[in-house]
C-alpha cells in the first residue's frame, strides 16, 4: 500500500510528477536507515524554493515573461550543486525532484555538496541568441540572492552549455563587483573551466557501465546497445562504448530513431548532429514509430534524455538485460518493479550519471586554488571515484539483497542524514 504523504500546499496530490517518484524512492529506502530514519522527513522537504519571473525584451520590441526556478533541496553536507535547464516542460515538481536526486547523488559518490537544481520554463529554440543571453542574465540576477561559490553552484543541464555558464558567471560577478569564477561549473576553459568537464557525465556512464558488465561476467566487445538521447550524455557515452568494441545498434532523440544492426558510425553521427541539430536525416534506417524504440533487441539500454521515460506502459517490452541510467529519474518506481521481475539489472542515475558533478567538483576546487590539472589527471580521478562508488553500492546490494538503486540510496541518504544528525537543529 502506497504511503500517503503530507504534500506542501503548492503541489496537487494527484499531480506530484517527478517529485512523487522521488518520494516513493525515499519510502523504499527508509526501512534500511536504522536510527537515522527519525530524520527522514528532512529528505522529503526542500530547504529552499525560489520562483522568479524572468521578463525580457524580445528582438521585435515586445516583452516576454518566463517562469524560473532554483531549488535547494539539502545543504547539510555542503553548498548546493546542480544544473540549470531550459525546457518548455520545466515545472516546480520536476526541479524539486532533480534537486533531491542531486542530494542523493552527491552523497553517493561522496563529493562535499548538497543538492540543488534550477530551470526556466521555455523552449530556447524559439529565442534568438541575443534573447537567450538576456533571459539567462535576468534569471541569474533574480536568483543572485541564493547562489554563490560557497552557497549554491549552478552547472549546465538540458539545453544549457558553456556559453550559458559564462553569461551566468559574468552576471553574478558584475553584481558582486569582482570576478567569481567558482559560482558556476561547466564554464569555458578560458574562464576557469576544467578540462574533461564536457565529457564527464557521458564518461561516467561508460565507466560504471563497463564495471557492471564486468561484474555480470560478460564481455563488452560486441554487446548491442540502444541509446535514448544523443546530447552531451548519450552521445559521449555512445562514442566511448563504441570505441570499447560495443555496437550502438539504435539511437533516439527528439526528432528521430535510427537503427543499424551492424552498429552506427557514432563519430559520423555526432558530426551530423553538430551541423543539423538532431540525428534526423542521417544515412541510416529510421524507425517511424518512436515508441517502438523500447522494444528493440539489445543487450544494454541507456536512457539519457529526460525523466519518466520508462513506465509500466513500456517496461514489459524492454528486451535489454542491463539498463544504465544516463538521465535523471528516467525510470518510474512501478516500472522498476516490472524490470526487477524480468531480471533486468538497472544501474541507477544517482551513480551512473554522477561523472558530471564529480568533475564539477574538480573544477570548483581548481578555481579556488587557481591551479589546474591535466585532462589525463581529471579522467583518472573521475574513473577512480566512479569505480569506488559503484563497487561500494554493488557490495551493499549483494549484502542486503536489494536493488542497486536502493543500495545507492542507502549510501547517499545515510551520509546526508548522519550529517543532519551531527549538525543538529538550529536554533
Amino acid at each position: 500500500m502506497a504511503i500517503q504523504h503530507e504534500l506542501p500546499s503548492y503541489l496537487r496530490p494527484l499531480e506530484t510528477g517527478p517529485w512523487g517518484d522521488y518520494l516513493e524512492q525515499i519510502d523504499r529506502v527508509t526501512p534500511h536507515l536504522g536510527p537515522l530514519a527519525r530524520w527522514v522527513e528532512t529528505l522529503k522537504r526542500p530547504k529552499r524554493i525560489l520562483i522568479v519571473d524572468v521578463p525580457i525584451e524580445r528582438d521585435d520590441g515586445t516583452i516576454a515573461h518566463f517562469e524560473g526556478y532554483r531549488v535547494q533541496h539539502n545543504t547539510s553536507r555542503g553548498p548546493g550543486k546542480g544544473g540549470v535547464r531550459f525546457h518548455q516542460d520545466v515545472s516546480l515538481s520536476e526541479v524539486m525532484a532533480l534537486a533531491a536526486w542531486m542530494t542523493v547523488k552527491n552523497a553517493a559518490v561522496n563529493v562535499p555538496y548538497g543538492g540543488a537544481k534550477g530551470g526556466i520554463r521555455v523552449n530556447p529554440k524559439t529565442l534568438s541568441h541575443a534573447e537567450v543571453q538576456r533571459m539567462t542574465r535576468r534569471y541569474t540576477s533574480e536568483i543572485n540572492i541564493i547562489i554563490g561559490p560557497n552557497k549554491d553552484i549552478p552547472a549546465p543541464d538540458v539545453n544549457t552549455n558553456e556559453q550559458i555558464m559564462a553569461w551566468m558567471m559574468d552576471t553574478y560577478s558584475m553584481n558582486q563587483g569582482s570576478t567569481a569564477s567558482g559560482v558556476v561549473t561547466g564554464k569555458p576553459i578560458s574562464l576557469g573551466g576544467s578540462l574533461g568537464r564536457h565529457e564527464a557525465t557521458g564518461r561516467g556512464v561508460f565507466v560504471v557501465g563497463a564495471e557492471a558488465v564486468k561484474r555480470l561476467g560478460k564481455d563488452l566487445k560486441g554487446m548491442r546497445i540502444a541509446v535514448q538521447g544523443f546530447g552531451n550524455v548519450g552521445g559521449i557515452a555512445a562514442r566511448l562504448f563504441s570505441e570499447a568494441g560495443a555496437k550502438i545498434v539504435a539511437v533516439q532523440d527528439h526528432a528521430a530513431t535510427l537503427i543499424n544492426e551492424a552498429g552506427l558510425d557514432i563519430h559520423a553521427l555526432q558530426n551530423h548532429v553538430r551541423h543539423h541539430g538532431s540525428i534526423a536525416g542521417f544515412a541510416a534506417e529510421e524507425l517511424k514509430d518512436q515508441a517502438a524504440f523500447w522494444e528493440l533487441d539489445c543487450d544494454i539500454l541507456i536512457p539519457a534524455a529526460l525523466e519518466q521515460q520508462i513506465t509500466p506502459a513500456n517496461a514489459h517490452k524492454i528486451r535489454a538485460k542491463l539498463i544504465i541510467e544516463g538521465a535523471n529519474g528516467p525510470t518510474v518506481p512501478a516500472a522498476d518493479d516490472i524490470l526487477h521481475e524480468k531480471g533486468v539489472l538497472i544501474v541507477p542515475d544517482v551513480i551512473a550519471n554522477a561523472g558530471g558533478v564529480t568533475v564539477s567538483y574538480f573544477e570548483w576546487v581548481q578555481d579556488f586554488s587557481s591551479f589546474f590539472w591535466t585532462e589525463d589527471e581529471i579522467n583518472q580521478r573521475l574513473t577512480r571515484i566512479m569505480q569506488e562508488a559503484f563497487a561500494a553500492v554493488w557490495q551493499l546490494a549483494e549484502e542486503k539483497k536489494v536493488s542497486l538503486r536502493t543500495a545507492a540510496f542507502i549510501v547517499g541518504c545515510t551520509r546526508v542524514l548522519r550529517a543532519r544528525e551531527m549538525r543538529g537543529l538550529y536554533p
